[in-house]
C-alpha cells in the first residue's frame, strides 16, 4: 500500500516490485524477493529492512567544503510543525513505495529542535502523534528510535561522559523524551550511539570516571524504559573514532566488555555498522561474529566506506564479496536478535534527482539478498561446512574433546606434548575457502 499525504513527492515512481535478475528496469528489485524463503525464513523476515530518517529525508549533501546540493520539497515551510509533517508524508510515501516494513530515527530528524527544552518536548510530542497516524495507515513499524546527543554544541564534550553534570542531565532529559516517543510509536528497540562519548585528548580527561558515568547513565535509561513497560532491546552502536579521537564503544568486543562490566549485558545488544567496522580495522563479518559469539547480535547498519578514505562515508552497500562473507556468519548465527537492517547510508553529493534515492536503496537491498542466496547455497551445497568441521576434528573426540570439557590440566597437556613429539603441519586451505566463495557468487 502506498501512503500519500496531501501531495506526492516522488512523482512518477510507483511501488517497487521484484522482477528478477534478467530485468533491465532500474526501479525494480533483481534479487530481493521479500516472499522468497531462504534457510527457513522469507527475505522480509531475515532482513526487516528499515529506512534511516536522517540520511534519506534530512541529508542535504553538505560536506566540509560546501553546502548541500539537495533541495527537498518538504523543507519549504517556515513553520517547524508543518515542515515536520511534510517530511513525514514524504517519508511514508517513500517507505511504502519501497515496500519496506520499518523505519528508524533520531529525535531531531523528526522535527527541528526548538530554542528551549520545553518547546522541543512539545514539538516532539506533536510529531509523534502524527507519526502514529502514518503508521496506522501504512502498517509500517518503528524498528528503533534514538536521540541526537552529539550535534548540538552543548554536547561538544560528550553527553553521558561530559565533565559537566548539567550537560549530562540535559542529555538525560532529551533521551527520556526519545524513549517516550519510541514507546508511544511501538518501537521494537532503542539505540545508543555515543557520537561524542570519548575523548579528544587524555590530558584533560579522567577516562575511568567518564566510563563509570556512562555505565550509570545507561543503567538509569534502561531502568526508566523498563518501568514504562518497554520490552524491547537496547542497542549499542560501536564506532572507533570520528568525531572523537577515541570513542569508548570502539568496537563490538570493547562494547561487550563494557556492558558486562556494568551489568548491562542482559538488556543490551550490538547494532553493528559496516563502515564503523572497517574504521576499527576489522571486517563487517568479524564484528558480526564477535557479537554473535556473545549472544548480542542485535541489528545491522547497511552501508560501506571508501577504502581510500579514513572517515565514515556512509555509502550504500554494493560489495557482494564482503556481504556474502557476512551473510555466512549471519546465517550460522541464526540471524538477528530483535533488530533489522537499516540503510544508514546516503546518496552521493552529486546525486540530485529524486529517483536516485530509490536506485540506492534498491541496490542495497539487492546486494544483501544476493549475498543471502549465495551464502545459503555455500552452506547447503558446497564443501564449506565439511572443510570447517574437519579443521577442528581433533577436538571432537579423545583428548581434544576432554580439553574442551575442562578435563585436562596443564600437566596433562605437557604429557601429551611429550608423547606426540614433532607434529605434521595441517593446512588451513584458505585459498580453497576463498575459491568456494567466488564459485558460488
Amino acid at each position: 500500500m502506498i501512503v500519500l499525504g496531501n501531495k506526492e513527492y516522488y512523482k512518477g515512481i510507483g511501488q517497487i516490485q521484484f522482477e528478477g535478475k534478467e530485468s533491465d528496469n532500474p526501479l525494480a528489485f533483481k534479487y530481493y524477493n521479500p516472499d522468497q524463503v531462504v534457510a527457513g525464513k522469507t527475505m522480509r523476515e531475515h532482513f526487516r529492512f528499515a529506512i534511516a530518517y536522517w540520511h534519506t529525508f534530512c541529508g542535504h549533501g553538505g560536506d566540509p567544503f560546501g553546502p548541500g546540493t539537495q533541495q527537498f520539497p518538504w523543507d519549504l515551510s517556515n513553520d517547524p510543525i508543518q515542515a515536520a509533517k511534510d517530511k513525514a508524508d514524504a517519508a511514508f510515501e517513500f517507505i511504502t513505495k519501497m515496500g519496506f516494513g520499518h523505519y528508524c530515527f533520531h529525535d531531531n530528524d523528526l522535527i527541528q529542535e526548538a530554542a528551549t527544552f520545553g518547546e522541543s518536548e512539545s514539538r516532539l510530542a506533536t510529531i509523534t502523534d502524527y507519526l502514529k497516524e502514518k503508521q496506522a495507515a501504512s502498517g509500517v513499524k518503528l524498528l528503533w528510535g534514538t536521540a541526537n546527543c552529539f550535534s548540538n554544541p552543548r554536547y561538544m564534550n560528550g553527553a553521558a561522559t561530559n565533565p559537566d553534570f548539567n550537560v549530562l542531565a540535559r542529555a538525560g532529559g532529551q533521551i527520556k523524551l526519545a524513549i517516550d516517543a519510541t514507546i508511544a510509536l511501538g518501537g521494537e528497540n532503542y539505540v545508543f550511539w555515543g557520537g561524542r562519548e570519548g575523548y579528544m585528548s587524555l590530558l584533560n580527561t579522567d577516562m575511568g570516571r567518564e566510563l563509570d558515568h556512562m555505565g550509570q547513565f545507561l543503567t538509569v535509561c534502561r531502568d526508566y524504559a523498563r518501568a514504562q513497560g518497554f520490552k524491547g532491546n537496547f542497542f549499542i552502536e560501536p564506532k572507533p573514532m570520528e568525531p572523537m579521537k577515541h570513542q569508548y564503544d570502539f568496537d563490538s568486543a570493547t562494547a561487550i566488555g563494557f556492558l558486562r562490566q556494568y551489568g548491562l549485558e542482559n538488556d543490551f545488544k550490538m547494532n553493528i555498522e559496516v563502515n564503523h567496522a572497517t574504521l576499527a580495522q576489522h571486517t563487517f563479518q568479524h564484528e558480526i561474529e564477535t557479537a554473535a559469539k556473545a549472544g548480542m547480535l542485535g541489528s545491522l547498519d547497511a552501508n560501506r566506506g571508501d577504502y581510500q578514505n579514513g572517515w565514515d562515508t556512509d555509502q550504500f552497500p554494493n560489495n557482494i564479496q564482503e556481504t556474502t562473507e557476512a551473510m555466512l556468519v549471519f546465517l550460522k548465527a541464526g540471524g538477528l536478535q530483535g533488530g533489522g537492517i537499516n540503510f544508514d547510508a546516503k546518496i552521493r553529493r552529486n546525486s540530485t534527482d529524486m529517483a536516485d534515492v530509490f536506485h540506492a536503496h534498491i541496490g542495497g537491498a539487492d546486494t544483501f539478498a544476493r549475498a543471502l542466496l549465495t551464502a545459503d547455497k555455500i552452506i547447503t551445497s558446497s564443501s564449506y561446512e565439511k572443510l570447517r568441521t574437519e579443521r577442528y576434528s581433533s577436538f571432537d573426540s579423545g583428548k581434544g574433546k576432554e580439553f574442551e570439557e575442562g578435563k585436562l590440566d596443564l600437566k596433562a597437556l605437557y604429557s601429551i606434548a611429550q608423547d606426540n613429539g614433532e607434529l605434521t603441519l595441517q593446512s588451513g586451505k584458505q585459498e580453497l575457502f576463498e575459491n568456494i566463495i567466488n564459485q558460488y557468487i
